[in-house]
């Protein structure tokens, strides 16, 4: 008796365990969503936290959504909130915080047989909003410039207007994909190929960064490169529970860090 005792003990013991944990739900931009936030989510689990996580990384503006529909425990965006999203939440009687998850420098990326790896800013606005249209016009060979963006729902999408091409509209012809990973891949199969990713893609295979205005997308640039930007995660309100604690962990712990420059992004305690 005493053994079967002991027994349904542990076994409602486990049971508990099972249900205590917490599962975090994760909403928003890719460029987090796509290695750093899984990354971290994954050391945070090996180092016993108790805790599930889905993470969806379908572009900054589902951050904001998300929070406000319910449906995210906080966001991810490589984007600040605009002022209409504020709207938003003020009008729902929410308010959305802002922590900084690190920084970003959005590289600028050309084939790696291209010839052409130092642009100036002006060049990159003139590319990409489509008045220079032929590699021959910024020092390469002839050769029709295919461009190739983030899809409109992308943070890095709006931050790029707004840094490199001083919010003036993106050409037409310019070729819009859903990821970092989707023009990493299309810029390597086009010679004629230009694009731009988060810091942690511009290792891939069959690609090259270019310089803006002879400075290039690397950490120690970071305040001279000039197309820098923070990464965040937003909150509905103060976090608490288990969203304030992974939070405080992947803002300030050492391992932490260590993982968000491994990715090839800049931790926040490292600015």
């Amino acid at each position: 008796m005493k053994l079967l005792t002991s027994l349904a003990i542990a076994s409602l013991a486990l049971v508990a365990g099972v249900q205590a944990q917490t599962k975090l739900v994760i909403k928003g931009s890719d460029t987090l969503g796509a290695k750093m936030v899984p990354q971290l989510a994954e050391a945070y689990k090996a180092a016993g936290n108790n805790v599930s996580f889905e993470i969806a990384a379908e572009g900054s503006s589902t951050c904001f959504t998300s929070l406000l529909g319910g449906t995210a425990d906080f966001g991810m965006s490589s984007r600040g909130i605009k002022s209409s999203e504020k709207d938003n939440f003020a009008s729902s009687g929410k308010e959305a915080l802002e922590h900084v998850a690190g920084v970003d420098m959005i590289a600028v990326i050309v084939n790696e047989a291209n010839g052409v790896k130092n642009l100036t800013k002006e060049q990159v606005e003139g590319i990409f909003t489509g008045n220079i249209t032929d590699w021959s016009e910024v020092g390469g060979k002839a050769g029709t410039i295919n461009a190739y963006t983030r899809n409109t729902s992308s943070g890095t999408y709006k931050t790029f207007q707004k840094l490199a091409m001083d919010k003036n509209d993106y050409g037409e012809n310019t070729q819009k994909m859903a990821g970092n990973e989707q023009i990493s891949q299309e810029v390597a199969k086009d010679t004629n190929g230009i694009g731009y990713v988060g810091l942690a893609y511009v290792g891939g295979d069959g690609i090259a960064s270019a310089s803006i205005d002879g400075v290039q997308p690397t950490p120690e640039n970071a305040s001279e490169y000039a197309l820098s930007r923070n990464l965040y995660y937003y909150t509905l309100g103060e976090p608490t529970g288990e969203a304030a604690k992974f939070l405080k962990w992947a803002m300030t712990a050492p391992e932490a860090a260590t993982i968000i420059n491994k990715v090839g992004f800049i931790a926040p305690t490292a600015k």
